[in-house]
């Protein structure tokens, strides 16, 4: 039984110059798949894989988040997903929240009433958390 049924359809969008159109269409066949399908299966399944992840919206809420992993990580709250290890850097931490104050400051009159309260509830647990970490 012959399958002529597709899961999907290929548009080539690329523009040539009658000149390179020949070389293209040689490449292009050399990476056609087989009758039944199976190794352009794999190779999109492969693709799928080789995509990055589905990351978050930006917006300044994933922004204070991603500052607030930091600090955590930083703290030595966190294993680092590089090492596997927790390490601490207090250093880096404080700048961390300190530069969060500064965007505290900076914005201050031009975020909702909800980022500012997200914003104040946060900094004021990082740097508590940081004084225990500190003594």
């Amino acid at each position: 039984m012959s399958e002529d049924k597709n899961d999907f359809v290929v548009r080539d969008r690329r523009i040539f110059s009658e000149e390179n159109q020949d070389a293209e269409e040689s490449t292009d066949n050399a990476e056609m798949p087989s009758e039944n399908g199976k190794e352009a299966e794999d190779a999109h399944a492969q693709e799928d894989t080789d995509e990055e992840p589905c990351l978050p919206k930006i917006n300044f809420a994933t922004f204070i988040f991603s500052l607030h992993s930091s600090v955590i990580l930083h703290l030595g709250l966190l294993e680092d997903p590089g090492t596997g290890k927790k390490t601490k850097n207090l250093t880096a931490a404080k700048q961390t929240i300190d530069i969060m104050g500064m965007l505290e400051e900076k914005t201050r009159g031009n975020l909702t009433q909800e980022e500012e309260g997200m914003l104040k509830n946060i900094l004021y647990d990082l740097r508590m958390l940081y004084v225990k970490e500190k003594e």
